[in-house]
């Protein structure tokens, strides 16, 4: 696969370690395949979907009704995907994208309470059948990664991360239940151990799509 695109999503609760886990991924992609290799973000990538996550982000927007909140994140996530995401994979580059569709499912599907298949077909129409060839979901319990956030990064706590207990934990539930329901596309990766195991876990995983060694 050393001269294909490959499409690969990081998800996760809020602390999992995703930014942490994708720094430390994509340099050894780049000298190991001596490929391009594209990090990116979600939602966000560049500047029409970087607005959005201002504004779904902003303190100002606690008042957001859950399908506006929904709508914005799909939208976002249609001008990454032909603006960022395939551009890139045209061009035969590895991208890594830190969140992508399951964000959705998980955080408006079962956070919001919307319901996964009625976000699920909202986005279907955002993506166009464009799915991640592997998506690395890193777990944690929902108290240990708040208090990751907590911890390190205090000056970005957003309006997502301020919601209660029971909206993280159903948004938890619902990325395991993800997990049962995509097993060919989603892979569990326990997030509650130290950084460097999981760099390992995730290095296994990607040596099953990529030509790199774990």
């Amino acid at each position: 696969m050393v001269d294909q695109s490959v499409f690969i999503s990081i998800e996760g609760p809020e602390g999992a370690g995703k930014t942490s886990l994708i720094n430390a991924l994509a340099p050894e992609l780049r000298q190991n395949l001596k490929r391009p290799v594209l990090t990116t973000r979600e939602p966000g990538g560049n500047p029409i979907a970087e607005g959005i996550r201002n504004m779904l982000a902003a303190d100002t927007s606690v008042n957001m009704d859950a399908r506006t909140e929904a709508l914005l994140f799909a939208a976002a996530r249609r001008q990454h995907l032909v603006e960022t995401i395939l551009p890139a994979l045209a061009k035969d580059e590895i991208v890594l994208s830190d969140r992508y569709l399951d964000s959705s499912l998980a955080y408006q599907g079962g956070g919001r309470r919307l319901g996964v298949d009625d976000v699920l077909a909202l986005n279907e129409f955002a993506i166009d059948h464009v799915l991640p060839d592997l998506t690395l979901y890193l777990d944690l319990p929902v108290e240990i990664g708040l208090e990751r956030i907590n911890q390190q990064r205090q000056s970005k706590i957003d309006r997502l991360d301020r919601e209660k207990l029971d909206f993280h934990q159903r948004v938890r539930e619902t990325y395991l239940s993800l997990l049962e329901r995509f097993p060919d596309r989603i892979v569990k990766i326990d997030a509650n151990q130290p950084l460097e195991q999981v760099i390992q876990a995730a290095r296994v995983e990607l040596s099953k799509v990529l030509e790199v060694e774990s």
